[in-house]
């Protein structure tokens, strides 16, 4: 006969299960000096990226690391020869003397890495987007609530210097009245530069394909649903999931944005034939009395990856993809984009990306220590998700979706 402590370990793998009932209490709460014991959970491209800004941070240490391909478990322990390496994530969470995990698993993997992970006790290192649909977001939420954990989502541009000299420029209302955000996002890269060649060892001897499937529908293995998930609707969202969840949750800090009020995606597949998303999309969220909108294309980068522009009715400001900041006062005689590049920027960097990962992670080791709230906490990442999961709601549906508080679900 089935019993609930069966049931939960069923569900959850034995760590987890164990922690939910109390039969081990969480991990220690690390002192200023400590050194921070960390596992990985995902050590793919992004995986790794983090991974690599960890353990540069000072008394950092790399202790386990999980993922169902064997293949980036050899990647990662080259990088660290004495880590452990693991299939089943839940092995890793059962090593009490790890105090934080970094999750970097696809999309859809999130909730069920973090879930446990916050039951067995670890601060948690949270890629973005930090829930893949209402039901995730609402299990994370419940699985946090008086846990005592720390959790930084992976939103770095927070953690940039533009962030503080914009909210310098808002604070001193040097815009005005604000009522229209414009973000963008373009590449011109066939299939948004994310496909993947498939090794050949990408097989079922080397990949637990059950465990990447995780809840998605139940397909046979297929190589190209691996290695190319974000060209799936099961395990993706689409670039809204990838890059404009960065771009909302900057800007949901910023001007202490909610839940929009109602969202309308539209979009199609115009250059990607084997990917089920989209690659052009155009995204309006009302934000009380602001507009936000987003528009992302993967056959042109006239705008960059990130350029923004917020304007109220004294002028505008301007941040591009390098952490550039401009702002321009309304009233001169030149207007648009031409006038923008004509004046100096404030900080950043002249081309290219400017990727705080490495700040963003030492702003996570120093609110384990601290027991603060890291710069871009759980709750900042739930608005930002819900916003995310509200736009290819509204794809689906062909119409205006607004987000039910009573229910925590989208209508």
């Amino acid at each position: 006969m089935s019993t609930r402590r069966t049931f939960i370990k069923q569900a959850l793998g034995s760590s987890a299960a164990m922690a939910a009932s109390g039969m081990f209490p969480f991990s220690r709460v690390v002192g200023a000096n400590d050194r921070i014991r960390i596992g990985l959970i995902g050590g793919g491209d992004r995986g790794q990226e983090i991974f690599h800004a960890a353990i540069k941070c000072p008394n950092v240490e790399a202790v386990a690391v999980a993922d169902v391909y064997t293949r980036r478990l050899d990647e990662v322990k080259a990088i660290v020869p004495s880590i452990h390496t693991y299939k089943d994530f839940r092995q890793l969470l059962d090593d009490k003397s790890i105090d934080a995990v970094l999750i970097a698993t696809p999309q859809h993997q999130h909730a069920l890495n973090f879930v446990p992970a916050i039951q067995a006790g670890k601060d948690v290192y949270q890629e973005k987007t930090m829930a893949f649909n209402p039901d995730h977001a609402r299990r994370m939420k419940k699985a946090l609530e008086g846990s005592g954990r720390v959790v930084q989502v992976g939103i770095q541009a927070i953690s940039t210097p533009g962030f503080t000299t914009i909210h310098e420029m808002v604070a001193a209302n040097k815009l005005g009245v604000i009522t229209a955000l414009h973000t963008h996002h373009y590449r011109n890269a066939p299939y948004g530069g994310w496909t993947r060649e498939i090794p050949a060892d990408c097989d079922p001897q080397h990949v637990d394909w059950k465990g990447f499937l995780g809840e998605a529908t139940p397909h046979p293995f297929d190589p190209q649903r691996y290695m190319n998930w974000r060209f799936f609707w099961d395990y993706d969202g689409s670039n809204v999931f990838e890059n404009m969840v960065h771009q909302v949750g900057f800007w949901y800090k910023l001007m202490d944005f909610k839940i929009p009020d109602s969202v309308t995606m539209t979009g199609a597949n115009l250059l990607s034939p084997q990917m089920q998303v989209p690659d052009t999309v155009d995204v309006s969220m009302l934000q009380g009395k602001i507009l936000f909108t987003w528009n992302s294309m993967f056959g042109n980068d006239f705008y960059g990856e990130g350029h923004d522009l917020l304007l109220g009715n004294r002028g505008t400001i301007s941040r591009n993809e390098g952490d550039q900041v401009r702002f321009e006062a309304q009233g001169g005689e030149k207007r648009g984009v031409d006038s923008l590049c004509a004046v100096s920027p404030e900080g950043g960097q002249e081309t290219g990306y400017r990727d705080a990962t490495s700040e963003h992670m030492q702003n996570f080791f120093d609110c384990m220590r601290s027991r603060k709230e890291p710069n871009c906490p759980f709750e900042l990442g739930y608005r930002a998700a819900i916003a995310c999961q509200m736009s290819i709601a509204s794809y689906h549906k062909k119409r205006a979706v607004r987000w039910d508080p009573k229910t925590e679900d989208i209508v």
